[in-house]
């Protein structure tokens, strides 16, 4: 589907992936814990890389990854997946007036490759499904730009948690690839000097409040980059 030259060839396939880049870092984040996750659970190399090729479902992988491992009964874990992705179906539908003039195969890639952050775009991008071919086929190229890299970032970072997952000592359990992902996330967010100076702050203040009891340094970091925001905005307004 991402390899047809009427679709990559389109600007509006350069512009999708353009718009999708910011979260890029966010969406590898959240791959890479799940490729991670998957390891540390007990899954074999070959499973692990197998899912992340396969199965393109972040919520609904971290969910059944443990069931798989357990050994639970194939309609629990697909009941379970099921669920967690529930949402799909409306995307679904609501996308189906700007998709329904494909073919069963595109339509199918198109369905497999969108997700959240794609769809959201899409929709905040095309509010009307195309009216022309010309216009139909500039929707498929921005939604395909928006997929291919959501995929791409999530597929290799998927596969480098996998690949490095060994090599993050027992005693750090998931809970450091959680950070990975938060911190990913934290970065695709940081898009002006105020969110990078009050991150840079807040971290400050939570490393320097570490020692307080009851995880108290992060309320203490909240604290501190909501007050230096304030101080901030306020003094600009007042020049």
């Amino acid at each position: 589907m991402l390899f047809l030259p009427s679709l990559y060839r389109h600007p509006e396939f350069r512009r999708g992936m353009r718009e999708l880049a910011p979260q890029a870092l966010g969406i590898a984040a959240w791959g890479l814990m799940t490729g991670v996750a998957m390891v540390k659970s007990g899954m074999g190399l070959s499973a692990s890389v197998l899912m992340t090729l396969l199965v393109f479902a972040g919520s609904s992988q971290l969910a059944a990854i443990p069931l798989i491992v357990a050994g639970a009964p194939a309609w629990v874990i697909l009941a379970t997946g099921f669920c967690v992705n529930l949402r799909f179906v409306v995307f679904s539908l609501h996308l189906r007036p700007y998709l329904i003039h494909l073919p069963l195969w595109r339509r199918l890639g198109h369905g497999y490759m969108t997700a959240d952050v794609s769809y959201v775009l899409f929709t905040k991008r095309f509010h009307q499904p195309g009216e022309t071919p010309e216009e139909l086929l500039a929707q498929e190229a921005y939604l395909a730009g928006n997929d291919g890299l959501n995929w791409l970032s999530w597929v290799s970072a998927s596969l480098l948690g996998i690949t490095l997952a060994n090599g993050i000592p027992a005693a750090w359990g998931l809970g450091f690839a959680g950070i990975l992902c938060l911190l990913g996330i934290q970065c695709s967010l940081a898009s002006s000097r105020m969110r990078i100076l009050s991150s840079l702050v807040a971290g400050a203040a939570a490393v320097a409040a570490y020692a307080l009891p009851l995880k108290l340094n992060i309320v203490v970091a909240i604290a501190a980059a909501v007050v230096l925001c304030l101080t901030v905005e306020r003094v600009r307004g007042v020049q």
